[in-house]
């Protein structure tokens, strides 16, 4: 037990600590340190027992704030002692952070997954479940392993939840005491609850009713089939790679579709025939293009054109404002969706790649037909939207718990929208060790094919004396170009993208190792360290090379933030062309197109200024993207509870 003295220090000052000052935390971090050696005197039963006398005080009612001291001490000893992973006191500065809720900025090989140990043990000894929810089913997997050993000599359960696992394995890895999982996992398996909670309840009371009495009854309901909700009320979430899931992937929701019903073979015809002949329309001519709005309208002509061009029979009571849709769409795919951008062709499907880490986006569809529209164009079965049975957004699954937090790379940028919508203060964490990073001058060119030339010089005389090197892309493709070029000039190199995803950890993992040249699309939530071999060091670290700026500063960050991890020596350069897509994103075809005057050769430093306003008006409609979503998603949502429905079903 604290003393009285500090207990009530605690109780005084709780409202300030959840403001997010890291000064504020520095008493409690020097009351951590008092106990670290009592802590290593401790045997491993000893240990053991300290935290089941924790446990029994937390469910006795004693606040989790005036137990964290002791909680975090024993989480650094065990790390200490089974793992040889003691934690630094950034890391336990973060840990306190999170335990306030808080999302904390961490420099990329500051390790955040030993920090998650801190507030995932002290939450999980409340007897509710702590999870953690990440990017992919392999870091899951991964840090669960990894950090195992500290919950067990702490007398805790860990669970992960996979992509294919049953039901019943689900529901014993969410029983645990800490459950590690993606968050897309983590909000399908509460629409399936959702939707087997409504089966039950069918006929017999309505569903608000019955989801009070399950929570009384400690998640134990179950009808006479058998048939269980895997998931326990939402306690303690802890989010990693913060931003990349509540921002980035906020804006897709995760939705179980509804049974077909007889409609959906016309409306394959109507998508695939529109695909067919999307390329006899043109701009101007037949349909208007707004860049802001991303949107395809037909005009007078292209309306007629579309009365005319020939159609399969079955068309034939398809009403002409419905086929304008579809042509609509098919030109707007032609125009903005491209194979090894936006999507890749695997196993006769289309899969998203997610364009602010560069992963495969499994399981997601675009909305609105586009994905329809897109599985038309390349060719694969037509897969139709049949509607929807449940639905919930990131930000609505993420908003039911009673405490939320989160880490990544890059926080401070959003930090008024973590704030605003998820009522998360963003707290930087300072790194262990001073960072060694330098920043090169940008380079900027007047076409692309003048910018990949001169990265390749760069890698190559960076190559030459050893350096290891990483190109990161925006897309597919342009990892593909970089590689080209790279095999021409004779330079073994490893190209990590969707399409090898299987093997990013071991690619990562090499990519510091003397002469290593790796090109590798977003590395937001690789998850994996680059470390550098002994002799690198005293070459000057790893060089990181931007090929292009992205719609996101916080992603350039996440790929700068490779270089000069733990105070390691490294540096970065970005590479700018006037002919990237980031300017006609911003200010449309026309404008961009002004600024192209020069195609060749390097041009004058002061366009950083033009990228740099492109970028952060890109990030302003985005946001507002984001929040009209929000705003609907509300709207809905509440006018459903008024009429007695579940806000989450159909």
């Amino acid at each position: 037990m604290l003393p009285t003295g500090i207990q009530r220090y605690y109780e005084r000052f709780v409202p300030f600590l959840q403001r997010g000052h890291l000064a504020r935390w520095s008493f409690v971090l020097d009351r951590i340190t008092q106990l670290e050696l009592p802590s290593q005197k401790l045997s491993d039963s000893e240990l053991r027992k300290e935290s089941l006398s924790l446990r029994y005080r937390v469910r006795s009612g004693e606040p989790l704030v005036r137990i964290l001291p002791e909680a975090f001490a024993l989480v650094r000893e065990a790390g200490r002692r089974t793992l040889n992973m003691r934690h630094f006191d950034v890391q336990l500065l973060g840990g306190i952070a999170i335990f306030h809720q808080s999302i904390v900025e961490m420099q990329t090989g500051e390790g955040k997954t030993l920090t998650a140990t801190l507030p995932l043990y002290l939450y999980a000894l409340a007897g509710h479940g702590a999870m953690l929810a990440t990017v992919n089913d392999y870091l899951a997997k991964r840090d669960a392993e990894l950090m195992q050993p500290i919950y067990n000599s702490l007398g805790l359960k860990v669970g992960v939840v996979q992509e294919q696992m049953p039901s019943p394995d689900r529901r014993k890895a969410y029983q645990c005491d800490i459950t590690y999982g993606t968050a897309k996992e983590f909000g399908f398996d509460f629409l399936r609850d959702r939707l087997l909670l409504r089966h039950i309840d069918e006929g017999n009371r309505d569903l608000f009713g019955k989801l009070f009495e399950y929570k009384s009854q400690g998640g134990k309901q179950q009808n006479a089939g058998g048939e269980q909700p895997v998931q326990r009320e939402p306690f303690f979430a802890l989010v990693d790679e913060a931003d990349s899931i509540l921002i980035d992937e906020a804006s897709t929701p995760l939705i179980i579709s509804a049974a077909p019903t007889g409609e959906e073979q016309l409306r394959a015809e109507c998508y695939r025939w529109a695909a067919s002949v999307a390329n006899q329309f043109t701009e101007t001519d037949d349909y208007e293009y707004d860049n802001e709005k991303k949107t395809v309208t037909l005009n007078q002509s292209g309306r007629r054109k579309v009365r005319v061009i020939m159609k399969p029979a079955a068309l034939d009571e398809v009403g002409l404002y419905h086929l304008y849709d579809y042509v609509q769409q098919a030109v707007k795919v032609a125009r903005e969706f491209f194979k090894d951008r936006q999507y890749v062709v695997r196993n006769g499907e289309i899969v998203i790649v997610d364009e602010f880490t560069g992963r495969l986006g499994e399981g997601r569809k675009w909305r609105d037909g586009i994905h329809q529209a897109v599985e038309a164009k390349e060719g694969v079965e037509v897969t139709i939207d049949t509607g929807q049975a449940a639905r919930v957004t990131i930000q609505d699954y993420f908003l039911r718990f009673e405490h939320l937090a989160g880490m990544t790379g890059t926080a401070a940028a959003s930090r008024r929208e973590l704030q605003k919508i998820y009522r998360c203060n963003v707290v930087k964490v300072p790194t262990n060790k001073p960072p060694r990073r330098v920043q090169l001058p940008t380079k900027i060119f007047g076409s692309e094919g003048a910018k990949w030339e001169a990265i390749v010089d760069e890698i190559t005389e960076v190559h030459e004396i050893g350096r290891p090197v990483l190109i990161g892309t925006r897309t597919i493709d342009k990892t593909e170009i970089i590689s080209r070029l790279l095999t021409q000039r004779g330079i073994v190199h490893q190209v990590l993208n969707a399409n090898r995803i299987a093997e990013e950890a071991a690619i990562i993992a090499c990519a510091g190792e003397r002469g290593k040249v790796t090109v590798s699309t977003n590395m937001a939530g690789r998850g994996t360290d680059i470390k550098l071999a002994d002799a690198v060091t005293e070459l000057g670290g790893l060089h990181v090379i931007c090929t292009e700026m992205h719609e996101s500063a916080r992603i350039d960050r996440q790929l700068i933030g490779r270089c000069g991890r733990q105070g390691d020596p490294g540096t970065f350069r970005q590479y700018l062309s006037l002919e990237d897509e980031l300017l006609e994103k911003a200010f449309g075809a026309k404008r961009a197109k002004r600024y192209r005057r020069r195609s060749e050769g390097e041009v004058t430093p002061t366009y950083q200024n033009l990228f740099q306003k492109a970028q952060h008006k890109v990030e302003v409609k985005n946001f507002r993207n984001r929040k009209i979503m929000l705003y609907y998603e509300k709207e809905q949502k509440k006018m459903q509870r008024q009429m007695g429905q579940d806000p989450y079903l159909d």
